[in-house]
């Protein structure tokens, strides 16, 4: 039974009961908002991996016609990355070797923190190739060659990503299916084979027959015979089968 001071305290425990239900209920409301608030924050890896592939293409020089190809690793997933309320701010260092480049990633913020991210670049060029197998003294043209990116870093000594100067040319030496096209592996000027040479002036320019005695590409030195004179001459090859001499 109730007594007659708890008949009398009743509504004040009551009163006091219902407080404690609502200062419950407002808990189990405002802790998913302020959870879901703190998450919203933090900074994803996959938003720090393309802010770094966007800040390396953007300060990384690629040669004209070239591609960049930028790898960023998985990010360790025991790697807790902090929220940052300040812009980000990154570095490359300047001794990298341009393949493999660690970019240091900074928080300015009151509590700031930074960390090393690996990346690869592998930077590809357009350069002319042979489409099949070519034995030596095999003329270039459209037919048996063609234009593929590769690496950067995979190319040694002179090449080229056009068949232009040197389409009628002769190779010098056999080359394998997907070999690179060097313009020092041909010959504009063989030997053995008529040339034209172009004598010129500040005044005239003379034109005559002749025949190469040595093999030339583009800017280099070789010997011809003047057919019409006899005359043994060094001259400077300017295209196919045509050599140049200054007077």
């Amino acid at each position: 039974m109730i007594s007659i001071d708890d008949y009398f305290h009743l509504p004040k425990k009551i009163t006091i009961f219902m407080i404690y239900i609502k200062i419950f209920m407002f808990i189990l409301v405002v802790s998913p908002i302020i959870s879901f608030e703190s998450y919203g924050n933090t900074m994803s890896k996959d938003e720090l991996v393309d802010f770094v592939k966007s800040f390396v293409k953007s300060n990384i020089p690629v040669p004209a016609e070239g591609r960049l190809d930028i790898t960023v690793p998985a990010i360790d997933p025991r790697i807790n990355i902090k929220p940052c309320l300040s812009k980000l701010n990154a570095n490359i260092p300047q001794n990298h070797n341009g393949r493999n480049v660690n970019v240091k990633i900074v928080c300015d913020d009151p509590s700031p923190w930074q960390i090393f991210v690996p990346v690869k670049v592998n930077t590809t060029i357009p350069v002319l190739v042979s489409n099949r197998v070519l034995a030596k003294g095999s003329v270039l043209d459209k037919t048996n060659t063609q234009i593929e990116y590769r690496p950067l870093n995979s190319l040694r000594g002179e090449n080229t990503n056009t068949i232009d100067s040197l389409e009628g040319a002769r190779l010098m030496r056999r080359l394998s299916k997907g070999a690179v096209v060097s313009p020092r592996n041909v010959c504009l000027v063989c030997k053995g084979e008529a040339v034209t040479i172009v004598a010129t002036s500040n005044d005239f320019t003379i034109k005559t027959a002749g025949t190469a005695l040595s093999n030339g590409s583009h800017g280099e030195q070789v010997r011809v015979k003047n057919s019409r004179s006899g005359r043994t001459i060094n001259a400077r090859v300017a295209s196919i089968n045509k050599v140049v001499i200054n007077l």
